[in-house]
């Protein structure tokens, strides 16, 4: 059974409860709209009984990595509660048919915001299908920048962007310290944060996120894990993951969140590529803040708390987990 014991599923309450694939078509308009697409299968939109929009990912019959990973993110969602982390509805569980019920996140994934590329795909859907279908395939391969349509009045303050760290920091220092066992995510980066449409964060994407037995388990990973850029550099020389792995990867956020840069910057033409921690830290340790802070800002930040995420941000990022602080000592500073 995907979701484990009959006497679990009783335990589930009303909010993680199992729809039948008719269920999942009709509240998805047989899957008209597809907001998303990865390794497991595509996203789409959805609409139940009582007018709640939703997220609704299947899992694609061809997908077998998806497939471990998608048993993984069911049983974590039905146990772990938190309001910075993406809420489950429900499950269906259905012989071919797999598929997980969100909650919708009306402002997409964080990175979007950073590049610029976000557009409302409920919008887009009712200008025109193909504009939904063309904008989606050029975000998914990271080729699309929407300048023509932002002003400054769409880019994320830098008040906003605080409140985005806070919001992670305190999902994450849930799953590490308010869980038990501790729940490692394994795969932190800005298209795993989610925004609502209040633009409150929360972590979504717990595929590849463990369960350890005691406070100090190590994880050790025998396949590839998490997403380059954002890796513990003690996991590639060791393949060990802890969670001062993930707080590694929340700094790489932070200096995503500062700079509106990716972890991985490329040339224009792409042909060479350098890591986010390369280019800002020698001019942070030279004392230059400015040159390294989103110019979409437009320089409307507090210099003060900037040097502060920064600050935040280098110790997060140190290169020997021991060096690296608890998630709950940063988001409470």
């Amino acid at each position: 059974n995907l979701f484990g014991t009959e006497s679990s599923e009783r335990t589930l309450g009303l909010k993680n409860r199992p729809f039948k694939y008719g269920e999942v078509s009709r509240i998805t308009g047989n899957f008209e709209q597809v907001i998303g697409e990865g390794g497991f299968g595509k996203v789409y939109l959805g609409t139940l009984d009582n007018s709640t929009i939703v997220a609704v990912k299947m899992l694609s019959e061809s997908s077998k990595q998806g497939d471990k990973e998608f048993q993984a993110e069911a049983r974590l969602l039905m146990i772990v509660h938190h309001r910075n982390l993406v809420s489950l509805f429900g499950y269906c569980n259905e012989s071919k048919h797999m598929a997980l019920i969100y909650e919708y996140m009306a402002n997409g994934n964080l990175r979007q915001h950073l590049s610029g590329a976000f557009l409302c795909p409920v919008v887009l859907f009712l200008l025109e299908n193909e504009i939904v279908k063309l904008y989606f395939v050029l975000t998914a391969i990271g080729k699309v920048e929407i300048h023509s349509i932002e002003d400054h009045s769409k880019v994320l303050t830098w008040r906003k962007r605080l409140h985005i760290a806070v919001d992670a920091a305190q999902g994450l220092d849930y799953l590490h310290n308010g869980c038990k066992p501790p729940i490692i995510h394994r795969d932190l980066k800005t298209t795993n944060i989610l925004l609502n449409e209040d633009f409150q964060a929360k972590i979504g994407d717990f595929g590849l996120s463990r369960a350890f037995a005691t406070e100090n388990d190590i994880y050790v990973s025998t396949c590839p894990a998490g997403t380059p850029g954002y890796l513990d550099p003690e996991f590639q020389s060791s393949g060990n993951l802890t969670k001062k792995s993930d707080v590694y990867s929340f700094g790489i956020i932070l200096f995503e969140l500062i700079t509106g840069r990716p972890a991985i910057m490329r040339s224009r033409d792409g042909s060479a590529s350098v890591h986010i921690l390369e280019w800002l830290i020698p001019i942070v340790e030279s004392g230059d803040i400015h040159s390294i802070m989103d110019p979409r800002l437009q320089g409307e930040f507090d210099i003060n708390s900037a040097w502060k995420l920064v600050e935040i941000a280098m110790s997060c990022t140190r290169p020997t987990a021991i060096q690296r602080p608890d998630i709950n000592h940063i988001w409470q500073s």
